[in-house]
């Protein structure tokens, strides 16, 4: 486990590193920006607790008329002033805007209760309040928020039927598939998250609870961490969500080291109301960054678009449109689809075959990357994480590789891996990679994922499923896939006990494979 530490160690200074110049950024905005409408006041939440607020007006607005409103929750570990810039252009636009800072972070009392009942409770508290102390319109209320923000946001429009749309931006709809997933803790996005709530806010002893037990693997207190998670989960609450009928966008980032894309995708399927989802290349909240600075920014050009139409009536055609939209990670251009299960609308199958046994505890070269940072780079020059293929050394890494394509696949949607498994230990933990292989055998990082078990019987075979993280991304002609799977991930914990290995098989009844998703040509 001392890697682990230290991986905690060196990600919890970047988080705070990081957190302190977005808030240094931020809280320039006011001042530069600084205009007639905008007022800074204390709203009492629930059980009295003070929360820190700012209302941006239209200009003008002198009580003779109603306008929406819009209360937008802020990020984790971000100050109130976090959205001023967007509040001020839809303020412009003819928005109430009301940004709050969530309880347990900065000037906000109480403690942080990651969107626990408290925080729902706060958010409905707030719209009271906006609704009896300026001019904004019961019955056009919206919500909107990036991370932290969003997740609160989804959270009490399932329980409060005055929000009638959401923007849920980089956020989460199902907390422990976020940072859970494959029943593997994703020990960098986690420590990222308390590292930067150990500078900018106040935990709750339930919370260092949770995080103690989750970085020591403490499978006797598993049960109790999902609990906590579901009950902070809009997943949870879908059925109420649905009935209350919001209209809900969705954005978020291929690369989402924090909250990865499947778990919205799954989510956006199960919504039976107005709804659109949006990808694009990057890590969490990088999309949004930008218009958070005040620059022109697709994501909250869309979120605009997307309130003026539910909220005013605007006939903008955002509702006529394609609802899934998608940026490739490889191409500029922006993809419609009517619902997300026409992303991948075809798939082939990579045979893995064979008999393939791997030592565990070395980590092979194969990795997810380094929380944000890969992700960025992604975005802003398409290049991913890397590894040489042919020198991967196969004591520690399994490779199996297709054949080279004679067309470019448009790979689109959530990969696939089946295979059965025999260990020589009761746990362990495998991480499986997806790489787009060139000519000379250099791999880009196509997609990845973790995946731990426990309980099994040694030397007993049984069958893995796992699907990897959603992706939108082009191997070009000539290029070959080839799926990796090693046992140690910086990204993540890993749970395979000293001389352990790992044999992968593909019976004939039940062959292994991992099932490739490709845009329709």
């Amino acid at each position: 486990m001392g890697h682990h530490r230290k991986a905690l160690r060196t990600t919890a200074v970047g988080a705070v590193s990081a957190t302190l110049i977005a808030g240094g950024v931020l809280g320039a905005a006011p001042a530069a920006q600084a205009a007639t409408g905008v007022r800074f006041v204390d709203i009492a939440g629930e059980g009295g607790t003070v929360l820190k607020a700012n209302i941006v007006t239209p200009a003008g607005a002198d009580g003779s008329r109603r306008y929406p409103l819009l209360v937008l929750p802020t990020s984790w570990g971000l100050p109130q002033v976090e959205y001023f810039a967007q509040a001020q252009k839809l303020a412009n636009s003819g928005y109430i805007v009301l940004s709050y800072n969530v309880r347990g972070f900065w000037q906000s009392g109480g403690e942080i209760e990651v969107a626990g009942p408290p925080d729902i409770a706060d958010a409905r508290k707030v719209i009271d309040w906006a609704l009896a102390n300026t001019p904004s319109d019961a019955g056009k209320v919206g919500m909107a928020g990036v991370s932290y923000g969003a997740g609160i946001s989804l959270l009490t429009a399932a329980q409060d039927k005055r929000v009638k749309a959401v923007a849920a931006l980089s956020g989460w709809a199902d907390l422990i598939d976020s940072i859970y997933s494959g029943r593997t803790q994703h020990v960098q996005a986690s420590a990222l998250l308390d590292g930067a709530s150990l500078v900018t806010g106040r935990q709750s002893a339930e919370l260092r609870e949770i995080f103690d037990n989750f970085y020591a693997s403490n499978l006797s207190k598993e049960q109790d961490m999902m609990n906590w998670g579901k009950k902070r989960s809009a997943a949870t609450y879908v059925d109420q969500l649905n009935k209350n009928g919001a209209a809900v966008m969705m954005a978020n980032a291929w690369g989402d080291t924090i909250f990865p894309p499947n778990q919205y995708a799954d989510f956006y399927e199960k919504l039976t109301g107005p709804k659109r989802l949006e990808f694009r290349p990057g890590d969490h909240a990088t999309a949004e960054l930008t218009g958070l600075l005040g620059l022109p920014n697709d994501v909250w050009t869309d979120t605009e678009r997307w309130f003026d139409h539910y909220l005013k009536g605007a006939d903008n055609g955002i509702d006529t449109e394609q609802p899934v939209q998608l940026k490739s990670r490889s191409t500029g251009g922006y993809e419609g689809y009517p619902d997300w299960k026409s992303v991948g609308a075809t798939t082939k199958k990579l045979a893995l075959s064979g008999t393939t046994t791997i030592h565990t505890n070395v980590d092979s070269g194969a990795d997810g990357g380094i929380v944000f940072l890969s992700s960025i780079l992604d975005q802003v020059a398409q290049l991913p994480p890397v590894a040489s293929i042919p020198l991967l050394p196969r004591r520690w890494a399994a490779v199996w590789q297709s054949e080279k394509y004679p067309t470019a696949q448009q790979v689109r949607g959530t990969a696939q891996l089946h295979t059965t498994l025999t260990p020589t230990k009761e746990s362990g933990t495998l991480v499986a990679y997806l790489y787009d292989v060139g000519p000379l055998g250099l791999g880009k990082l196509v997609s990845n994922a973790p995946y731990t078990f426990h309980g099994q019987t040694p030397g007993k075979p049984f069958g893995v499923d796992l699907e990897l993280y959603s992706t939108a991304y082009d191997v070009p002609a000539g290029h070959r896939l080839a799926l990796v799977v090693d046992t140690v991930d910086p990204l993540y914990i890993e749970h395979n006990p000293s001389g352990a290995q790992l044999t992968f098989s593909s019976p004939a009844n039940d062959p292994s494979y991992v099932s490739i998703p490709l845009r329709e040509q």
